[in-house]
This record gives C-alpha cells, sequence and structure tokens, in this order.
C-alpha cells in the first residue's frame, strides 16, 4: 500500500472517516475474491474532474461496468475538449439574481462553482453527435447513448480539441475498453434535450435512432445474468437517483419478475451521499432497506459513507489502486 492509504488508515479513525476505510477495505477483498464491480454515478462527478481517479480504475480493470446519469456521460467530454474555457466561481453561494443573469448572458452554464462554456463545450459536442445521429437515423440504425458518445471518440474527430490529458477522461478510458455502460433518463440532459430539438426540427427523422431506457435494462439485465455465473458483482455507488435505483433494481426484476429464484443478489455494497432518509428519500435510503426490496442479502457486506463524493471518491479509489 502507498502514502494514501497509509494516511487514511493513520487519520480515518471513526465515524464517516472509518466507514470510508472499511468500504475500500470492502471493495479490495471483493476484487480479491474474483468479483467485479459496477460503479454508479449520480451528481456532477464528471464536471467535478472524477476522471483523474476514475480513468485509471477503468483501466487497472477496478471497474468492469458504469450505470451514469446523461450529465455525467456527456460533462466528461465537455471537459476533455473545453476545459481551458471553463470559469470558477469560488464564491457562488453569494451571486446574486442579476450575477447569475451576467453568467448567462457570457454562456456560462453553472453547476455549484464551476460554469460549463457553451460554445466551446456544449455545441461543439452537439456538432459531432449530430452528425452520428443523422447518418444512424439515415441508416435505419438504433445505438444507446454511450455508444454514441465511444462513437465519437473512437472516430478521432475531437483529438484536435483536447484540452485535458487524455489519460484524465473517464469515458476515453471506457470507450478504449469497450466498457458496458447503462445511461438511464438520458432524457434528462443537455444532449438529450438536444436531441430532442433535432427531432422536433426534423433533423432526425426517428426518435428511436437513440434507443432508450427501457432497453438498456433489458441489456443490463443480460449483462447481470451472464456475468452472475462468473463472479459476483459489486454495487459503488456514487450519490442516489436514478444512476444508483435504476441498476440495484436488475436483481429483484430478474428474481421477481422473470422468476429467475437462483438469480444471486449483489454481493457488495458501497453508497456514498449526504442525503437524508427523511421524506422516503431513495438517495439516503440505508442498505438494509435494499434487503427488503430483493437487492442486497443480510449477508452483503454493506457500507454507507455520510458525506461529500468529491472528497471520498478519489480516497477510496487510490487505495484500491494501492497508491
Amino acid at each position: 500500500m502507498g502514502a494514501i492509504s497509509d494516511f487514511i488508515r493513520h487519520h480515518y479513525r471513526h465515524f464517516n472517516g472509518a466507514a470510508l476505510v472499511d468500504a475500500a477495505d470492502g471493495y479490495v477483498r471483493h476484487l480479491g475474491n474474483g468479483g467485479e464491480m459496477l460503479v454508479t454515478l449520480a451528481g456532477a462527478m464528471s464536471t467535478a474532474e472524477l476522471g483523474l481517479s476514475l480513468a485509471e480504475m477503468i483501466r487497472r480493470g477496478k471497474v468492469h461496468a458504469i450505470c451514469c446519469t446523461g450529465a455525467n456521460l456527456e460533462e466528461d467530454v465537455f471537459n476533455l475538449v473545453a476545459h481551458e474555457h471553463y470559469v470558477r466561481i469560488p464564491h457562488y453561494r453569494h451571486l446574486s439574481p442579476g450575477e447569475e443573469e451576467q453568467l448567462l448572458d457570457r454562456h456560462l452554464n453553472r453547476v455549484t462553482d464551476t460554469c460549463i462554456p457553451e460554445f466551446e463545450a456544449i455545441r461543439r459536442i452537439e456538432g459531432a453527435v449530430l452528425e452520428e445521429w443523422e447518418r444512424a437515423d439515415k441508416g435505419s440504425q438504433q445505438f444507446f447513448p454511450h455508444e454514441f458518445m465511444y462513437k465519437i471518440l473512437r472516430s478521432g474527430v475531437l483529438k484536435q480539441h483536447y484540452q485535458i490529458d487524455p489519460k484524465d477522461s473517464w469515458l476515453l478510458a471506457a470507450a478504449e475498453k469497450n466498457l458496458p455502460m447503462f445511461v438511464p433518463g438520458w432524457e434528462d440532459s443537455t444532449l438529450g434535450n438536444i436531441f430532442a430539438a433535432h427531432c422536433m426540427a426534423g433533423d432526425v427523422k426517428n426518435v428511436h435512432t437513440v434507443r432508450t431506457g427501457i432497453e438498456y435494462m433489458m441489456i443490463l439485465a443480460e449483462w447481470y445474468k451472464k456475468k452472475s455465473k462468473q463472479a459476483s458483482i459489486g454495487f459503488f455507488q456514487i450519490g442516489g437517483g436514478i444512476a444508483g435505483d435504476f441498476p440495484i433494481c436488475v436483481v429483484p426484476m430478474l428474481q421477481q419478475d422473470l422468476q429467475l429464484a437462483d438469480t444471486p443478489r449483489w454481493g457488495y455494497f458501497c453508497q456514498i451521499s449526504d442525503s437524508t432518509t427523511s421524506y422516503g428519500s431513495y438517495s439516503g435510503a440505508v442498505p438494509n432497506e435494499k434487503i427488503t426490496w430483493g437487492k442486497l442479502s443480510a449477508s452483503t457486506p454493506k457500507f454507507i459513507i455520510e458525506s461529500d463524493a468529491t472528497i471520498v471518491v478519489p480516497l477510496i479509489f487510490a487505495h484500491v489502486l494501492g497508491e
């Protein structure tokens, strides 16, 4: 183990700190026992530049599939091609409505303390992906959202625009490994909105040129059925929402709805979230609640870290990587 692992072992002895160490050790044990890991990405992890650690996790075989929101799918590529044009607003908590309007006038879309530049990021990717949408549409082909992103990354059309080291793009690492990926609710994303606009404008004739969430669940189910026969599959959840809720439900769907009673439950579970359990929040539900839904078993190693994922996740990944 390296300096980071030594640091967290020495200093993180109690409370959320201890939970972080326990979860990291559990991740290592799960892989060491031959297990595989699905990682889910909610929030704005790509804009938080999680690729700095996640990309290496993918390259080193520590992540075997990803379920993410449409925002995380696209925002990693936005950062890849427009990083130098991003604007950080450290005092974002104190912005007046008028100052927010000024950011809009500058075509800067704010995500907490970071502004994504519309023209350099969003419109540049729109141009590249629209060509793929139109090509598929004219050829009566259909692809998932992540497959379109893999296509534009593999084509090299964006290389001239790279503004970060390509090794720090997690989606580029995923494309290079052809990592299984699932993007539920892609419609709730910037590119999802743009796709709808191009369908309405008639540029894309068939709205199903981009495949849907139900199809993603079917593909996820096939992946889980095949993989779970070979290895125990763990679930590492960053944030909550649809990125976590969608994939974890594949187990009870297979067991209860398809009546495949021999389907194994998830073999490891860790959730990093600062949500509370009030108001029936899924994002804040403790792991044991998932037992009642047939997602986890009583014996599944379970960890919950109630903290900021932008702080916690890089430390866990560093530990898993032996840093």
